[in-house]
């Protein structure tokens, strides 16, 4: 399955960007929202991953889910006090959320270089679960 088109804003800078920015590398996709324990964990492995890996190899963008969170500014406020540099975008309230068919924070999905599918990962997903899952993506 192909991954949903969507133009969203930079949670910085609102400027836009796109799914399709990403084709050509393989792309971790990660919906999240502050508040949330789960997602609080799973950035901040997915922050130390962030700093160390090939950014010219691989893809990787988080989408704070603004519809589920108290206030935006709480989203901020959250990647500023943790320090947070990977790329975050603003979803629409829940739409691309729900294009996605996410059901809970954090999801992770797993994209190859065409930009289709290739693992899902909910919350109750492991951060060595979602390693493995990149290394068989980068071994295809």
């Amino acid at each position: 399955m192909n991954a949903p088109d969507f133009q969203l804003p930079d949670i910085h800078s609102e400027t836009m960007h796109g799914i399709n920015e990403w084709k050509g590398r393989p792309l971790i996709l990660t919906f999240w929202a502050s508040w949330c324990p789960d997602s609080m964990k799973d950035l901040h492995y997915k922050h130390l991953f962030y700093e160390q890996m090939d950014k010219d190899v691989m893809g990787f963008l988080t989408i704070n889910v603004t519809g589920r969170e108290g206030r935006e500014e709480d989203a901020v406020r959250f990647l500023e006090k943790e320090g947070y540099s990977f790329p975050v975008l603003k979803d629409n309230g829940t739409e691309v959320y729900d294009a996605y068919q996410c059901k809970g924070v954090p999801t992770t999905f797993l994209l190859d270089e065409h930009l289709g599918i290739q693992k899902t990962y909910s919350d109750k997903a492991s951060f060595p679960e979602i390693i493995q899952g990149i290394h068989q993506l980068m071994e295809r």
